[in-house]
């Protein structure tokens, strides 16, 4: 009894029913992306044997991610949070139907491959545009759950479930697809997104915070400038966006599963889920030993970390070592999510959340599909290995800079 008492004590957001509402949906809908991103991925290679098309994804996700999310938190900020993510969700169960009709043999067999790719292509790109709407609504709806004072422990919480998701998404996507095959693992995603939109009508609905409307480009350079003239957003938004641009190796697994380390669809499942094993590690430990002290020197170590262990990765022809590799890197990662994300909920302004979620929206998220994107170019022309070893070189060279350049985050406490 007494472990559980002092468990509470500790995570004291916890407490609150709406905010396990939102862990499950979180938890719910993350699994169910990356198990689709999992199979997609794979499926894509498996009919194309070209590392190209897996930069092409990542590429077809960044643009409507970043192209929408200029105008995404506009429209966040002035609409209720709970419904707008609601409809994001129900986006995202259509969105696993469509796939699932592209995964026919038939279909594929009558549209030809070419245009088969092509139009999961289009899936991609529409998902990219329903997490413009969808990332920005989901950080704003957090801090109307729990009290400002426990914004550290809830993004904790919020990023563990987060990686749980991204952990247990590619082994169940490896495991059915090796089991029963694309179709039945896509049906598996529709209804693992559906436990989502259940915890999403559990919440209930919020407050507008911005009441006032005005112009969209006013209020689009409202939360612009609020991001570039506060140094500690800034670096913190540019340091992870250019470390996962650069280290983006993840996007290069299915060369790696099937061609270097040849160890196939569960193989590739558990080098996917590696880096959120390794997250959920660190942010289990996190939830007891906050990070409020030398947090930006924490940070920008946690970062390096992440560059060595890509490197060592690229190199790699072992499949025990490329696992090892891959999630100590999601444990440095981790780190820097907590503390990234705690500067954002404790720096930004209640009325302006939506907006500056969108911008990170546009620094962070987008960049996961960016560096995918990179690493499928740099791939084509450099080979794998060398592209791998080249984004972790390069991620290094950005943590150097921003040690430099950004005094403030270096000095940071969370405290």
């Amino acid at each position: 009894m007494r472990p559980y008492i002092s468990f509470l004590i500790k995570n004291k957001s916890l407490r609150f029913a709406e905010f396990r509402s939102f862990l499950t949906v979180r938890f719910a809908l993350m699994l169910g992306l990356h198990m689709q991103m999992t199979i997609v991925s794979y499926m894509v290679y498996q009919l194309t044997k070209d590392p190209l098309t897996l930069g092409m994804i990542g590429l077809c996700e960044v643009i409507p991610a970043i192209g929408f999310s200029i105008i995404s938190g506009h429209f966040v900020d002035l609409r209720e949070k709970r419904t707008l993510f609601m409809w994001c969700v129900i986006g995202f169960m259509a969105l696993a139907l469509y796939y699932l009709l592209l995964a026919q043999p038939s279909l594929q067999n009558q549209i030809g491959i070419k245009h088969t790719v092509w139009a999961i292509y289009l899936g991609v790109f529409i998902g990219g545009a329903l997490r413009a709407f969808g990332s920005p609504a989901n950080f704003a709806l957090l801090s109307l759950i729990v009290p400002k004072k426990l914004y550290a422990n809830a993004t904790t919480w919020s990023s563990t479930v987060w990686q749980l998701g991204a952990v247990l998404g590619p082994l169940f996507a490896g495991l059915v697809m090796a089991g029963a095959g694309f179709q039945i693992s896509l049906i598996a995603v529709f209804f693992v997104k559906t436990v989502a939109l259940w915890g999403t009508l559990r919440i209930k609905k919020k407050p507008i915070m911005q009441k006032k409307k005005e112009p969209i480009l006013r209020s689009l350079k409202q939360g612009l400038s609020f991001v570039f003239n506060t140094q500690l957003v800034l670096a913190a938004l540019a340091l992870d966006m250019f470390a996962v641009l650069f280290g983006g190796a993840v996007a290069l697994l299915p060369v790696y599963a099937a061609d270097i380390l040849n160890v196939g669809e569960v193989g590739f499942g558990w080098l996917r889920a590696a880096p959120g094993i390794g997250a959920i590690l660190t942010l289990m430990i996190l939830s007891f030993i906050p990070l409020q002290k030398r947090a930006g020197k924490k940070l920008l170590a946690c970062i390096a970390g992440f560059g060595i262990t890509t490197i060592v990765f690229g190199i790699s022809q072992n499949f025990a070592l490329s696992f090892a590799m891959l999630l100590l890197g999601g444990m440095f990662d981790a780190v820097s999510v907590v503390i990234r994300m705690t500067i954002l909920q404790l720096n930004t302004p209640d009325e302006m959340r939506g907006r500056v979620a969108a911008v990170n929206t546009m620094f962070i998220s987008s960049s996961n599909e960016l560096g995918a994107a990179e690493s499928g170019f740099t791939a084509k022309l450099m080979g794998t290995v060398t592209a791998v070893v080249f984004g972790g070189i390069m991620t290094l060279g950005v943590v150097a800079t921003t040690y430099f350049k950004a005094p403030k985050l270096r000095k940071l406490e969370l405290d």
